[in-house]
């Protein structure tokens, strides 16, 4: 059963929404600002959040849970040098959702995630 349970489906099993949300958050983390559906947006959401987290702390044992997630290296090395130091002092809300126009072909929400 279900109960409690509440992350999104996404309309996918489990694998394919996992390797989803780390191929956005990889992206999100590369870019710096996505745009995908909304949906998604507010799935992703609190992951990179959490990673984000962890990159403040900068130690080794934060790399490697970075690495555990994330796809390539050079977003980690990002988010440990570049992502983590940024947002020092700020205690969360590191990313912002804006709503933008509906997608033209199956007129699906979409949505800007960005780090603020």
């Amino acid at each position: 059963m279900r109960h409690r349970k509440t992350t999104k489906i996404l309309d996918r099993k489990k694998a394919p929404r996992k390797a989803l949300m780390r191929n956005l958050a990889t992206n999100l983390v590369l870019y710096e600002k996505i745009e995908t559906t909304e949906a998604k947006a507010k799935s992703l959401k609190p992951i990179i959040e959490k990673l984000i987290t962890k990159a403040k702390k900068g130690d080794l044992h934060a790399r490697r849970e970075l690495i555990k997630y994330l796809y390539l290296e050079n977003a980690v090395k990002k988010m440990i040098e570049e992502i983590g130091p940024r947002y020092k002092d700020r205690k969360g809300g590191y990313t912002r959702i804006i709503k933008t126009n509906s997608r033209q072909g199956d007129a699906a929400k979409m949505a800007i995630i960005e780090f603020v």
